[in-house]
């Protein structure tokens, strides 16, 4: 039980750092379309950064990471 908790644990870390990465990606994203003045693309990475800065997870990772759950509840 604890090797288990232990592995949530560090794939929780991971989760955080690929979240972490992909903020940190969109706000470079983000410049380079205001140094371009690309109002579309602007937009577009601004609603992007809202969802990742507010935690909202692609459905494809939330429903990846149920399948694996499943997995360790059998």
């Amino acid at each position: 039980m604890i090797t288990i908790q232990h592995g949530l644990i560090r794939t929780d870390t991971r989760t955080n750092n690929n979240l972490d990465r992909q903020i940190k990606i969109k706000k470079i994203q983000l410049k380079i379309a205001q140094e371009g003045n690309m109002p579309f693309v602007i937009e577009a990475i601004q609603r992007q950064l809202a969802e990742l800065e507010m935690g909202e997870v692609d459905l494809q990772q939330d429903s990846d990471f149920n399948a694996l759950m499943s997995l360790l509840d059998n």
